[in-house]
């Protein structure tokens, strides 16, 4: 049996800081690099109307829920149980985690739902709205996409 010597037990602290310091700078990285984005650009100013924002929207009283149906994307928004056909200013169908397969669907309405194709596959989508009311009302909100599975 070797003596245990001090460059022994140097090399063995070493060699296990050195991994964990390895494993955190190569997540740390990871976590940057696939970071999609911002909201807001300045919280603060978004905050300060964040209330009566709220506010406005919810007197909508909208219900809005989307599914993928097959290849379509199909986006329902009801009042009372009743369809509204509200302006739709942006759409963006993606992933909830990055910005690589995001995609704008352009929407048709049917009388009943918003339907648009879409390129989609299995796991978790959301579907980020900016709509506009008849009365001028702003409408904002990140919808997870239900897929079905």
């Amino acid at each position: 049996m070797k003596e245990l010597t001090g460059r022994h037990v140097f090399a063995m602290f070493a060699l296990g800081f050195g991994t964990i310091i390895t494993v955190n700078m190569t997540l740390a990285y990871n976590a940057v690099a696939t970071f999609p984005g911002l909201e807001v650009k300045n919280s603060y100013v978004a905050s300060q109307s964040f209330d009566r924002d709220r506010a406005t929207q919810l007197a909508l009283e909208w219900d809005v829920a989307a599914r993928l149906e097959g290849e379509e994307l199909v986006m329902s928004i009801t009042r009372d149980g009743a369809p509204v056909a509200p302006d739709i200013e942006a759409a963006v169908f993606g992933r909830a985690t990055s910005v690589k397969a995001d995609q704008e669907p352009q929407f048709r309405f049917d009388g009943q739902n918003f339907v648009a194709p879409v390129e989609a596959g299995a796991g978790n989508w959301n579907l980020r709205l900016t709509l506009r009311a008849p009365d001028g009302t702003r409408f904002q909100q990140r919808v997870i996409v239900e897929t079905g599975a």
